[in-house]
Order: C-alpha cells, then structure tokens, then sequence
C-alpha cells in the first residue's frame, strides 16, 4: 500500500501487514485463554501441545506468550526448521542456544542438556517452542521425551511447547510417541475467530494504522469473515485488496456490493 493510498484512507501505515508489534497484536477472548493456560503451564515448569489450522494465530499465541514471560526467571528458544533429522535439529537448537555445534548428534545433545543445567543453576527456566511440529521428522518427534529427561526423570528443567497443524495429534497418538505425549501436560487447540471477532479485528487493526473510521460495512465484515473463515492471514490479504479498490473507486466504505465481484476474482486468481 502506497504512500497516497494510505493518505487517502487517513492512515499512517499499513493496516493489514504482518509486521507489527506485539504489544499491538489484537487477541480475542479465546486467544487470550490460550495465553493463560501456557503460561500457567510453563509457570509451572509442564510442557505443552498448541495445534490449529494454518492462519488461526497460532504464531501471535506465541508472540503474545513471549510479552507474559519474564526475561529474568524464563528463556524461549524458537525453533521453526521443523524438516531437519535428529542431528541436524540438535545442532540448529546449539545455535538458538548460542552454543559450539559439535561432531555427532551425541555430542550435540550432551551440550543441549548441559545447558539446561546450568540454566537451572542459575534459576532461569529453559522453553523450547517449536513451531511446524507436524513436520517434525520421526526421529527428532522419538528423541524429544529424552530431552526431557533429567536426574531420572525427577526434575522439570526444561519446557517444551509443540506447535503445529492438527495432524500433529494423530502423529503423537502412536504407541512410539506415547512417552512424549504424557509430558505434554497442556493440549490446547486455536479455532478460527467468529464473526464479531472479525469486525473487532478489522477496526483493532485500522485503529493501530492511524485512523477511528469504519471503512468496512457490516454487511462487507460478514462477506470477509466467510470468505476468510475466519483465519487472519486471509483476512489480511482480502481486506488491504478491499481497500486499495475503495481508493481507486474514490468511494469512502467499503460494502457488500463493492466486495463481492473483488472476493471473486481474487477467488478465480488463488
């Protein structure tokens, strides 16, 4: 969205771009049930299974979870290479850590659990959030109850947040995995947002670019939020297109009539 684009909407940036603060994420009620419940499970040393359909919010679940923490009693490592075998994973996890990657994946993992020791030590709990868990490969998804694993299994030193697509819940129903899933003491799961919410979005997101105008009638939210069905990422996409058309329309709201023909094109384009 250009520089006269965003004058002529009254905004000063961008209203629908995925770079944005995380003290200005918008997060219904749901959401922020969601929030609560890792971070009570994490306050409580436990680990956690996140799943949702691809653009629910899962990532700004996270983000928002990093804002709850506090950096003096919590450190989160974030993990997205989900593809890697087990060596591989390990060595990528040395890195986040700032740690010398080693030789074998032996070596890898005895300095991953170094770590956490001396994290321990020094009263800082250690969360390893791994994001695209569902394309763990079967190896890493086998070994990861043995990361954690401490002082035979007395000690809570690390947490471990899957995040993933729903798929990840069958993978974690197989007998081979069974060790990790009963470490997983927190299984939540993101739906898509309702209608309401789509409209609280809508204004939430306009409101942080610059502007108190409704540029989207009811009627329009109602035609986005189906469109969409409720998952942010296309939401985003679908209203940025709805307002670039309402500026070369020179026309002040968006509605119904006006996004209907826009959603089908952009329907015939995907």
């Amino acid at each position: 969205m250009n520089e006269q684009t965003l004058a002529a909407l009254g905004l000063s940036r961008p209203p629908f771009t995925k770079e944005i603060a995380d003290a200005d994420l918008w997060m219904p009620s749901s959401r922020q049930a969601v929030v609560d419940d890792l971070v009570g499970a994490l306050e409580a040393r436990q680990s956690a299974l996140l799943v949702g359909e691809p653009g629910v919010g899962k990532t700004c679940v996270l983000r928002a979870l990093r804002r709850r923490l506090p950096a003096e009693r919590f450190r989160l490592t974030y993990c997205h290479n989900a593809t890697l075998g087990r060596r591989d994973f390990y060595r990528q996890l040395c890195l986040a850590l700032g740690l010398s990657p080693k030789a074998t994946a032996a070596s890898l993992f005895f300095a991953v659990s170094s770590h956490v020791h001396e994290l321990s030590g020094a009263r800082v709990h250690p969360v390893l959030l791994l994001d695209e868990a569902h394309l763990l490969h079967q190896d890493v998804l086998a070994h990861l109850h043995i990361l954690l694993n401490y002082e035979w299994d007395s000690k809570a030193l690390l947490s471990v947040v899957l995040v993933g697509l729903p798929e990840l819940e069958d993978r974690l129903s197989f007998s081979t995995h069974k060790p990790l899933l009963s470490r997983l003491n927190a299984r939540l799961r993101i739906d898509a947002v309702s209608c309401d919410d789509t409209a609280e979005y809508l204004q939430h997101r306009l409101s942080i670019a610059g502007t108190t105008k409704e540029l989207f009638a009811r009627d329009a939210v109602d035609l986005l939020h189906e469109h969409s069905g409720g998952v942010h990422r296309d939401l985003d996409r679908l209203a940025d297109l709805a307002l670039r058309d309402l500026v070369r329309r020179k026309r002040k709201v968006v509605d119904a009539d006006h996004l209907r023909p826009l959603l089908g094109k952009a329907t015939r384009a995907a």
